[in-house]
């Protein structure tokens, strides 16, 4: 099935590029400013921006196979329309761009459930070389794809792209639709769509993994987003080309990722995840640099060939790296905010760049670019990637659920859980530092108002303590516990020096004003 979704996506992803070649020239023939035609490409990244959150926490909690036919389904009907209003002449800048921001809401919702459903299509030792599979795919298209829409759009004009990539989309849902994936039985009900929104922000906000990837995906899609951004422009004004020029350059970037992807394997044995990104943050600055100076086609196509490396090894190692440290049941929102984090810089990026293109110049606006880059690699020195180390983040499904004495509802709260701890003093460093292990995790999962207590008249109790909204809330956050999270509670246990384990205490906050009145007979 993987297979099968990635050659139908390659298959979409042609028509895209050809879509996008004919976007970006027409809007050249509509407005011949850099700041408007720059504006196409913030039209396609600004949806993920705004929305991958929501269609992360979407596709975390429904059906991914429906959630990316609704998808396809939507762009399939926007390319049609767009085609049919460039047919009759009817397309103004701002209906240009209409029409490219709602494809690129149809791909921020899309995007989060394809690439969660990556790790349910494929074992986890190979998710680094799936991801990589995929980008291989999509820059295939890139490198093949605008020099044919080049091809076409001087042949026969930019309707044409636009009819192609309408077509370009049914064979990818053909599959989909043929598409069985094993039902997972739910044994909880659903987050609310706010509650599932705000639990992945909390993850990733609790996570230094995650937050060091978006960090550095922000910088990284500010700055490299120029070149593509600026390329109409470059094309034109930079080389002295036509859109078959344009079309090349495009093709020279993709050529160039999907060279990046087949040395990606060997490029990860031997280097650091830290060590590999600096490397493309400094290839990316480079090749900026020599696109701004170039003069000559082919000068300008070799830097981009260089760029398109760099740019393919730096997303899909930032995107393995989110993958490798979320688990299933969040894993999407997780890939969205990482979008969010790299698009919004995209988008920034390539109203920026473009502002600067037109009020100073193209060749100023790429060096300014480059300096940002060589900023987003210094970053590392701060905030490194981690390692892709292959974490058990599978449930670790020893907790089950407590027999209560008191009639409660899933929606009864808020729960409140306290557990006491015998610790000796010459434990007490050890202790407080686990527990602040326990509590970022604790607090990842959804608890609330965690505390640590101490007694005052027995040195040697401690006291854990927490609250959960609601009765069901405390029994999601305890199945959220990963086998990577095991080490912390065996470390707290380790520690404990009572006759018996930790005693837990789970109680129900009740308000003495909502009891009943008791009246005498």
């Amino acid at each position: 099935m993987f297979r099968k979704v990635w050659f139908a996506s390659l298959a979409s992803n042609f028509g895209g590029m050809i879509q996008n070649v004919g976007a970006s020239w027409m809007m050249i023939s509509l407005a011949a400013s850099a700041d408007v035609i720059a504006l196409v490409q913030a039209s396609t990244t600004l949806p993920v921006m705004l929305f991958a959150l929501a269609a992360g926490a979407i596709s975390d909690n429904y059906d991914r196979r429906r959630i990316m036919l609704t998808a396809q389904g939507f762009m399939f009907c926007v390319s049609l329309g767009l085609a049919v209003s460039a047919w009759f002449g009817l397309l103004t800048p701002w209906l240009l761009l209409g029409f490219t921001f709602l494809i690129g809401c149809g791909n921020a919702l899309n995007g989060p459930a394809w690439q969660s459903s990556v790790g349910d299509l494929v074992p986890r030792p190979d998710l680094p070389a799936a991801i990589t599979l995929n980008s291989v795919g999509f820059n295939i298209a890139r490198s093949v794809g605008p020099a044919l829409g080049g091809f076409i759009v001087a042949a026969l004009g930019a309707v044409s792209a636009f009819i192609i990539n309408a077509a370009s989309y049914v064979a990818l849902i053909a599959v989909l639709a043929r598409w069985r994936p094993p039902k997972v039985e739910r044994q909880l009900p659903r987050e609310t769509l706010w509650l599932a929104m705000g639990a992945g922000l909390r993850y990733v906000a609790m996570s230094p993994n995650i937050r060091s990837v978006l960090l550095r995906g922000a910088f990284f899609g500010f700055g490299g987003i120029a070149v593509q951004a600026l390329l109409p422009v470059i094309a034109r004004d930079l080389v002295r080309g036509g859109p078959l020029t344009f079309g090349l350059l495009l093709g020279s970037f993709g050529f160039g990722a999907v060279a990046g992807a087949f040395f990606s394997a060997r490029l990860r044995r031997r280097l650091s995840t830290e060590m590999l990104t600096r490397l493309c943050f400094l290839a990316f600055a480079l090749a900026t640099v020599i696109v701004s100076l170039s003069t000559v086609t082919a000068l300008s196509m070799l830097g981009l060939v260089m760029a398109g490396a760099a740019w393919v090894l730096a997303l899909s190692t930032f995107n393995a790296t989110v993958q490798f440290s979320a688990p299933r049941w969040v894993v999407g929102r997780a890939l969205a905010l990482y979008q969010m984090a790299t698009f919004g810089g995209m988008a920034l990026g390539a109203w920026l760049w473009g502002e600067a293109a037109h009020g100073v110049s193209t060749e100023q606006a790429l060096h300014l670019a480059s300096l940002a880059l060589l900023a987003g690699g210094a970053v590392g020195l701060r905030h490194p990637l981690p390692p892709l180390e292959a974490l058990n983040l599978d449930p670790l499904s020893r907790w089950r659920a407590p027999t209560v004495a008191v009639d409660i509802e899933p929606r009864s709260g808020p729960v409140i859980v306290t557990i006491e701890y015998i610790i000796a003093q010459e434990d007490i460093v050890a202790f407080l530092s686990a527990m602040a292990e326990r509590r970022r995790i604790r607090r990842r999962d959804g608890a609330r108002h965690w505390a640590l207590l101490r007694d005052l008249t027995n040195a040697e109790l401690w006291i854990e303590r927490y609250d959960s909204p609601t009765w069901v809330e405390y029994i999601r956050q305890n199945q959220r516990v990963t086998q990577a999270d095991a080490e912390i509670g065996q470390r707290v246990r380790a520690l404990h020096r009572g006759p018996n384990p930790p005693v837990v205490h789970r109680m129900i906050e009740r308000q003495v004003g909502s009891m009943p009145s008791v009246r005498p007979p």
